[in-house]
């Protein structure tokens, strides 16, 4: 687990917790489709404090299976608490993920694959890289 001044998340297999239940429950359509692909996949669990309120704990994702990870590696998804559901706030990034000290919206900023930055936009992280122009 990270703290709220930052660090790494640390993903690794919890079977049995709390946090374990709630991701499969996040991500019961994805586990369904590697099972219809006769896959078993691998669920890896972290979670970090994005704010300085204990309520803004992140759970951290990811899915590893041929299927579900590319030439990029396996993508981790980021939800928040709200209220009795999980909202996903950061969706597939891959590479390893570290919470920065630096904050926006009093959300830290996470950085992913030590190059990308990812800041609080009021309801999600959004990308600070600009996305590449289209050929012409």
């Amino acid at each position: 687990m990270a703290r709220a001044e930052g660090g790494p998340v640390i993903l690794a297999q919890h079977p049995g917790t709390e946090l374990d239940r709630q991701a499969r429950r996040l991500v019961a359509q994805d586990l369904h489709d590697a099972a219809n692909q006769r896959e078993q996949p691998v669920l890896l669990t972290g979670s970090g404090l994005l704010s300085d309120n204990p309520r803004r704990m992140a759970l951290f994702v990811q899915l590893q299976s041929a299927s579900l990870c590319g030439s990029a590696g396996c993508s981790t998804s980021v939800y928040l608490p709200d209220g009795h559901k999980w909202t996903l706030v950061l969706d597939s990034v891959s590479g390893p993920i570290t919470i920065t000290p630096q904050v926006h919206g009093n959300m830290h900023d996470l950085l992913v694959d030590d190059t990308d930055r990812w800041i609080w936009n009021g309801t999600t992280y959004t990308d600070t890289q600009a996305a590449p122009e289209p050929a012409p």
